[in-house]
């Protein structure tokens, strides 16, 4: 059993979790974490590109990624969906969207994650 002033704070982040999942089901604002490692879509965080990469870099692999989506889509076979899934991957890799986290301090990914149950969770309850 919590005792004082735990058990308050135990109800107050379940109370301010269940807001901010009722939020999170009618948000869809794309809101980028204060440290621009993430952006927001219904209360779950998406890693963004890595800002590091040059600008002519970034913009030929979002091509490439265009274009491998396009062919997901347009594949008349299993094994060309296989293979166009293939290359938005290799494409979401190389920008930094997925694989290792793009940062160099040790902080760990939350990539995919619901924003109340990360420590950016009171950043994302007061963001509205």
């Amino acid at each position: 059993m919590l005792k004082g002033s735990q058990e308050g704070s135990y109800f107050t982040k379940r109370k301010l979790a269940r807001s901010a999942r009722a939020r999170a089901h009618s948000q869809a604002d794309y809101t980028p974490t204060p440290d621009r490692r993430y952006f927001v879509v219904r209360g779950r965080l998406w890693r963004l590109s890595n800002p590091f990469l040059r600008p002519d870099t970034h913009e030929r692999l979002v091509h490439d990624l265009m274009i491998a989506r396009r062919a997901v889509a347009n594949a008349p076979t299993r094994e060309g969906r296989i293979s166009a899934r293939l290359r938005v991957d290799a494409a979401k890799r190389a920008l930094g969207e997925r694989g290792d986290p793009w940062w160099g301090d040790g902080a760990p990914d939350y990539n995919r994650k619901l924003a109340v149950n990360t420590p950016y969770a009171a950043w994302f309850i007061q963001a509205d």
